[in-house]
């Protein structure tokens, strides 16, 4: 037997979740010998990420979404880099790496059947590139791929235009903004802590300011004197109001997540959404899956740009399973910096 940690969804949170009541860590074993049928296969967690949208995962189990609602008393599940350390399985052998995902345990057991369902696909690609394996979570996993598939398909960006994302220090808005520069745009970025917005600025954004101790009003009229064409909203409530009084006529915001709204019972009302009419907005949500012909332009691109250092990409890294909960709160407060991610073993 080996310890086997489980990261446990105990009940839903009204504001932001507390560790210990909403979510706990709990000591199990795993048997590593157990005899394995056909088609079945062990993995052991390398690296999880916790993200933004698991907020919206903790609710009642018959609230519909586009993501599942976590069940109580189960361990949480989200994207992770697994390795086969035991098989009986020809479609994962051992030591294969995968991503996809997975529950945040240590070792997981499962089946063919299981793995397809969760989109786990052998990746040995990872151990080979060079890149931090923490990378693959992150710039080159879920969120970057956000960042790719919402600047492209509704950004539709054009060379000269300028962009100001928000938000722009964490793990979706990093690689948005770089995107950007490659392609020839004035980027304007803003962040909760001024080490946030230096690392912007040391990473090409044309400007950025600390949201908290300026105003969004006067910096967006000093940075985009020109107005804003491209908008990526990861906040929403008084930000969306305020950038949508500094958006062009055919401007476009790419509505990728709204933070400032998960953890309130008091939901901000925007007051200005008749511009979207007069000014021709396009404003639009989307997620990352409903676009796979993506994925594998996404990955070579961003891979390219990773490994020529032409992209840089922050990342709070938290040790151990047991700091899942922690790095997750984290995330929601805005604390961390960068994409925050959870080393678990080494391969």
């Amino acid at each position: 037997m080996v310890a086997n940690k489980q990261v446990i969804y105990v009940k839903a949170p009204t504001t932001f979740p507390v560790v210990g009541e909403h979510i706990k860590v709990v000591d199990t074993d795993f048997d590593l010998d157990a005899s394995l049928a056909e088609g079945e296969f062990i993995v052991k967690t390398l690296v999880l990420s916790v993200d933004p949208y698991m907020r919206g995962r903790m609710r009642p189990a018959h609230i519909k979404s586009y993501s599942p609602a976590f069940i109580e008393g189960e361990p949480m599940n989200g994207h992770v880099v697994v390795q086969v350390v035991k098989s009986n399985s020809a479609n994962y052998k051992v030591n294969d790496y995968l991503y996809g995902n997975g529950h945040f345990v240590n070792y997981a057991r499962m089946n063919d059947a299981e793995a397809k369902a969760r989109g786990l696909t052998v990746r040995n690609d990872i151990p080979k590139s060079g890149l931090p394996l923490t990378n693959y979570v992150g710039a080159l996993g879920m969120p970057g791929a956000t960042a790719y598939v919402g600047l492209k398909t509704i950004g539709e960006p054009k060379e000269g235009e300028t962009i100001f994302v928000s938000a722009a220090s964490g793990a979706v808005g990093q690689i948005v903004g770089q995107l950007a520069k490659v392609q020839g745009l004035r980027v304007i970025g803003s962040a909760g802590s001024d080490d946030k917005v230096a690392h912007l600025k040391s990473i090409g954004f044309d400007g950025a300011f600390n949201y908290k101790t300026e105003s969004t009003d006067a910096k967006l009229t000093e940075l985009a004197p020109n107005g804003v064409d491209i908008y990526f909203e990861n906040v929403g409530g008084e930000t969306l109001e305020t950038v949508i009084n500094h958006m062009n006529p055919f401007g476009r915001i790419i509505a990728c997540g709204m933070i400032s709204q998960y953890n309130t019972q008091e939901q901000y009302g925007v007051r200005n959404l008749i511009q979207v009419v007069g000014k021709r907005l396009r404003f639009q949500g989307f997620i990352v899956s409903d676009h796979p012909e993506l994925e594998v332009p996404f990955r070579e691109e961003v891979t390219k740009y990773l490994k020529d250092g032409k992209f840089q990409y922050q990342e709070d890294i938290a040790k151990g399973i047991e700091s899942t909960p922690d790095a997750l709160v984290a995330v929601l407060k805005g604390t961390n910096f960068g994409k925050q991610v959870v080393t678990v073993a080494e391969p």
